[in-house]
């Protein structure tokens, strides 16, 4: 197994953030010039690029990645993704892994906002993209990293190819912008949850699974789909720290250990603090913490409920506390926002 907490300290700051193009968040290519080679559809999975010696398709070698034809004449190459989640992009991530004869020299990224849900090439020509990465050389079989500068909300991005070639995944790296302008002022909802911008800063333990599960969309669809950490073989207790999408008063906390049964947290906490204007992947260094949920007991495979009576906050972060060890495949905290 990977240590995954060691690997990740390897990466840019900006690698923390969520992946606004996941295709489990929603993410989707959805439209390109060409894809000759490879379908665009590869440049968003979840999943690292694999290389699989010797698979040939009808029209070549397969990749697992996005991959055009050879340009015999001018122009370049581009694919437009519609983010599954709209928001601030801090970096991105031009993967090409396992691309070395046939990788692009350089790449550029354009971003747009725009309401509508777009699919035909013809659609994208019109809109006021804005370039937020120049062109920028790539180096073959490598992640790219790249910072961005322009902190705009954006629902698409358009990376362009100079001239042809083959990318694996492109992950675009930021903060959602949540639209709350529909909810009504005492309305219930997930402070945690990726979708209302909940942002899982920090854990001291992942080593078999990693830290965003926690909030990501629906439940957990295999042990693989949840934070877990290694066995602890002496004291303390592991921890995860969560920046919930808007400050608010907490109402109810649910725990699902979904498919962890014989690695389940034995009991667990929920702690909360109040630092508002903090950057997003800032630490709430000198918090003073407060018990939102007392130590409680779990059971394996299974989601458990807790009501917070009476309501605790506002709260701008969460600390989750797992005794000793073990696996969680999300954790809810709902509740009502601050008002301003």
């Amino acid at each position: 197994m990977t240590n995954r907490t060691e690997e990740a300290t390897e990466l840019p700051e900006f690698t923390h953030l969520i992946d606004l193009a996941a295709e489990r968040l929603g993410g989707l290519a959805v439209a390109a010039n060409d894809e000759f080679f490879a379908a665009k559809e590869n440049l968003v999975k979840g999943t690292p690029p694999v290389f699989i010696p010797g698979k040939y398709t009808d029209r070549g070698k397969w990749m697992d990645g996005w991959e055009t034809r050879r340009k015999r004449g001018p122009g370049h190459d581009w694919c437009v993704v519609r983010l599954g989640l709209a928001g601030e992009i801090h970096g991105v991530d031009i993967d090409t892994s396992h691309f070395l004869g046939n990788h692009p020299p350089f790449a550029t990224l354009a971003a747009v906002q725009t309401p509508e849900r777009l699919v035909h090439s013809s659609d994208f020509a019109a809109l006021p993209w804005v370039e937020i990465l120049p062109r920028s050389p790539l180096a073959p079989g490598a992640r790219n990293f790249f910072a961005v500068q322009n902190r705009a909300a954006f629902t698409y991005v358009r990376l362009s190819i100079h001239p042809d070639g083959g990318v694996a995944r492109l992950r675009v790296h930021g903060v959602v912008r949540p639209d709350f302008s529909k909810l009504l002022p005492d309305e219930m909802l997930d402070l945690a949850a990726v979708e209302n911008g909940g942002l899982v800063l920090a854990c001291n333990d992942m080593f078999f699974g990693p830290k965003d599960n926690l909030i990501m969309p629906g439940r957990g669809v295999n042990m693989g789909d949840g934070w877990e950490t290694r066995r602890k073989r002496g004291p303390g207790h592991d921890w995860c720290l969560i920046r919930l999408g808007a400050p608010g008063q907490v109402r109810r906390v649910v725990i699902d250990t979904n498919h962890f049964k014989g690695n389940y947290p034995d009991r667990a906490s929920l702690e909360g603090c109040y630092v508002p204007g903090r950057e997003p992947g800032q630490l709430p260094d000198g918090a003073s913490w407060q018990t939102v949920l007392p130590e409680s007991r779990l059971e394996a495979h299974r989601i458990h409920e807790f009501q917070i009576d009476p309501a605790r906050g506002p709260y701008t972060h969460v600390r989750l506390n797992i005794f000793p060890d073990g696996g969680v495949s999300r954790l809810r905290v709902f509740g009502t926002r601050e008002r301003a």
